[in-house]
């Protein structure tokens, strides 16, 4: 497929719409309307908005066959100061061939060329394709990457699933997953003039984060360094004038490797709190996963525990080597890389075992940023890339 002019506007016309539509994490519903509407403007069989207000648009080939999943996110991070935009971070501006606005890259501009893409590929063949293409616009992923996955999974059963987060184009088999793991020391209170009379928290916690600062990172050998890294320390009371502090919390990140569990990573850990126990008698301390809840505009809460799995597969892969043709087919050349960032992936693959891949417009690199931006290049092609991948999966069937 080459696009037209007119196909070209109206991808371009409903990545600015999206744009224009601010959707923080729990504030998505104005996102899901204007989807809704594209849905039942592009001829989509059937529009579903789940309990958490992830919206998925579907449509049926004429022939039983598999379930391919379009998969994009419609929340954003917030934009603290607009004054420090030089366009409208809400605007949908085009200026000198790039879309500019919050989730442009991350990742409304992939959203738009997924519904576009689904949709002109159904016209072309007149559904004469075997399976069912659905495009979700997931919530709250900028929370809990993966978490309001696990509805739209539940629900479809996909066999493939095309995660559209930023690849400049090229070809994603795997990422590392994230952990935010918590680490706590417990001491006993007293005035800090007699300092002797209680145990001090964070005292404790600096050993504490000496020595795992020794603990060796596993390595995969696609994925890199199971890193674990500082991230944030708080004691307690605070402000702490005058006061021994009795509690000291610190939080790490740690990047996960395909394979890895809850319990094997905070294995090493516990052994070296334990180890610690040993040596020092007024050591206590304890190791978890953070959790945490939100609400999503639906009213429907939203949680679980900050654990999202790595994933993984190999270049030969059944379902990779399909894509690469298709986006061959589309005219694109394509590497095949693995994401360096966490994204929905950790539940379908990671958790649900469904064969993924990635693909999307625009660099990794654009997210979250000031004057964040989309070229049009980009999105036109990520057009192209998913019309090339539904051809070379769904019409084989």
């Amino acid at each position: 497929m080459k696009l037209t002019p007119e196909r070209s506007e109206l991808a371009i016309t409903l990545c600015q719409a999206l744009i224009q539509r601010k959707s923080y994490s729990g504030q998505e519903d104005s996102v899901v309307e204007r989807m809704k509407q594209a849905f039942d403007e592009l001829g989509f069989d059937e529009v579903i908005v789940d309990e958490y207000g992830n919206i998925l648009g579907r449509i049926k080939g004429k022939r039983p066959g598999k379930v391919l999943l379009l998969d994009g996110h419609i929340d954003t991070v917030p934009v603290p100061d607009e004054s420090k935009w030089t366009h409208k971070p809400y605007g949908g501006e085009i200026d000198d061939g790039r879309i500019y606005g919050r989730g442009t890259s991350d990742m409304k501009g992939a959203v738009s060329a997924m519904v576009a893409a689904a949709a002109f590929f159904a016209e072309d063949t007149q559904r004469d394709f075997a399976g069912e293409i659905y495009v979700s616009g997931v919530v709250h992923e900028e929370c809990f990457e993966g978490i309001a996955a696990r509805k739209i999974s539940s629900r479809i059963k996909p066999d493939y699933v095309v995660i559209g987060e930023s690849s400049e184009l090229n070809l994603k088999r795997g990422q590392r997953g994230r952990a935010e793991v918590v680490v706590e020391t417990f001491g006993k209170p007293a005035h800090s003039a007699n300092p002797r009379a209680g145990v001090n928290a964070v005292y404790k916690m600096a050993r504490l984060i000496a020595e795992i600062g020794k603990l060796k990172a596993p390595v995969h050998e696609v994925l890199g360094e199971g890193i674990l890294e500082l991230t944030d320390i708080k004691s307690s009371p605070y402000p702490g004038a005058s006061v021994v502090p009795d509690y000291c919390r610190a939080t790490y990140d740690r990047r996960l490797l395909v394979g890895e569990t809850k319990e094997s990573v905070l294995a090493p850990l516990l052994a070296l709190i334990e180890g610690m126990k040993r040596d020092d008698t007024d050591f206590r301390a304890s190791v978890h996963f953070a959790s945490g809840a939100e609400r999503c505009y639906t009213g429907e809460e939203i949680s679980g525990e900050r654990f999202f799995p790595g994933w993984v597969f190999d270049a030969d892969d059944e379902f990779v080597q399909a894509a690469l043709k298709g986006l061959r087919s589309a005219g694109l050349d394509p590497e095949i890389t693995q994401y360096s960032f966490c994204t929905n992936g950790s539940h379908y693959a990671g958790e649900a075992g469904i064969r993924t891949i990635g693909f999307g417009p625009s660099r990794e690199n654009l997210a979250h940023t000031i004057d964040e931006y989309i070229d049009i290049d980009q999105l036109l092609k990520a057009v192209e890339g998913y019309y090339g991948i539904l051809g070379a999966v769904l019409r084989r069937g």
